[in-house]
């Protein structure tokens, strides 16, 4: 039996078949994140908290899956994906069957945060890394195909946690999913067998390990990337997390803000697997410079908007401008970085962008409070944003002071 069946056109069947369970993997593995949100009422009613301390769950969660990320992205440049992945089956299902069972607020967020987040943290950054060790001329679309699993994530879970949660309650719907989760994962990561050939081969970083990436050292270089990550998602994050109820503010129902929500994901999918194309022939940096300054420019016409069908056509242009920046930092690390440190470097910088959507939706909260106006939140935004522009640009200028390790272009 031929163990690398090839296409028609004599191309290896075997690096889509794992592309393809990358996303599947990701849109499952996205699951508890969802579904802390759309249990943070019933949790609020059911033990009398605050919607401050409802949110303790998504928190953590968010906490566990950036930083468990990083650490499980290391594991991945010297084992593979394949056991981390089994492993963050049953940790993930594990936590959510937990959680289900919990008798407080602080024990199901305790649960997110400790198990199903470090188990999900496998499947964002680290699947990443490992996609874009299998292409060479597609690695920017490969990768934005995978990082749209999110993206898949947001259209799916809430409306099916929704309905779960409405026929068998929050905890019935945990445990659901829980199981759901264990009996897909588990075959989608046995799918994932093979080591890359670029790392398999005992080949890690043997590509120039001494060189100064940009003129930079590698130190400087990672910290760039990941302040660049703060800045722009937490410019991104402004639109999507108030959206509702800045709309509301202007007396538009809030039904029309969530379905603006719902323009920004579905066009922000479409932006990221354009921008993995563009990548692929203009490289991540200027892709990234490209999508950083549609989103400013976007962010301004938000604040200069009134009608209903101008608010519709901006969420159209910022989720076509904001999708496809994060995937151009995984592009980038490719580019200039050792191949056999992906996994982990990946996941730092997906990390960083994390903590900027978090960082952002509270800053633009807390200004609101203090202003009675979402002007200085968004004029926030912008900033971050310009700092994001601001690192791009530098990184562009400094493109022959140092070698990159990646064929792909800058």
């Amino acid at each position: 039996m031929n163990p690398h069946p090839k296409a028609a056109d004599g191309r290896p069947i075997y690096p889509f078949v794992r592309l393809a369970a990358a996303l599947a993997l990701m849109t499952v593995g996205a699951a508890p994140m969802y579904g802390s949100i759309m249990i943070l009422g019933p949790l609020a009613q059911e033990f009398g908290v605050s919607r401050g301390l409802a949110s303790l769950p998504y928190m953590l969660f968010m906490i566990g899956f950036g930083l468990g990320g990083v650490a499980i992205g290391r594991l991945t440049d010297r084992i593979g994906i394949m056991l981390p992945a089994l492993l963050s089956a049953f940790v993930l299902s594990g936590g959510l069957v937990l959680a289900a069972r919990a008798g407080g607020v602080w024990e199901v967020a305790i649960w997110f945060g400790l198990l199903a987040g470090i188990g999900a943290s496998a499947t964002f950054g680290p699947l990443v890394a490992d996609i874009s060790h299998w292409f060479v001329r597609r690695r920017g679309l490969a990768m934005a195909i995978a990082i749209s699993g999110s993206y898949v994530a947001g259209a799916i879970w809430p409306p099916v946690m929704q309905n779960l949660i409405d026929s068998d309650g929050w905890r019935g719907a945990l445990g659901d999913i829980g199981l759901f989760a264990l009996v897909t994962m588990l075959p989608l990561a046995m799918l994932l067998y093979r080591r890359p050939p670029e790392l398999a081969s005992g080949e890690l970083a043997g590509e120039a390990l001494a060189a100064r990436p940009l003129g930079f050292s590698r130190l400087t270089l990672q910290g760039l990337i990941c302040c660049a990550g703060i800045g722009c998602c937490a410019a991104m994050s402004m639109p999507q997390v108030h959206i509702v109820p800045y709309v509301g503010d202007l007396d538009i129902a809030a039904a029309r803000g969530a379905e603006m929500l719902a323009l920004m994901l579905g066009f922000g999918v479409v932006s990221r697997l354009g921008s993995g194309w563009i990548s692929d022939r203009i490289g991540g940096l200027r892709t990234l410079l490209l999508g950083s300054v549609a989103q400013c420019l976007v962010l301004a016409a938000f604040m200069l908007a009134e009608e209903l069908t101008t608010f519709y056509a901006l969420s159209v242009a910022f989720g076509l401008a904001q999708g496809g920046i994060v995937p151009s930092y995984a592009m980038i690390v490719r580019r200039y970085f050792p191949a056999g440190e992906a996994g982990w470097r990946i996941s730092l910088a997906l990390l960083f962008t994390v903590i900027g959507m978090a960082l952002g939706g509270w800053m633009a909260g807390a200004l609101y409070d203090l202003t009675g106006s979402y002007t200085i939140s968004f004029l926030n935004a912008i900033g971050f944003n310009l700092m994001n522009m601001a690192i791009a640009v530098l990184l562009l200028r400094r493109r022959g002071r140092g070698p990159g390790l990646s064929p792909a272009a800058a």
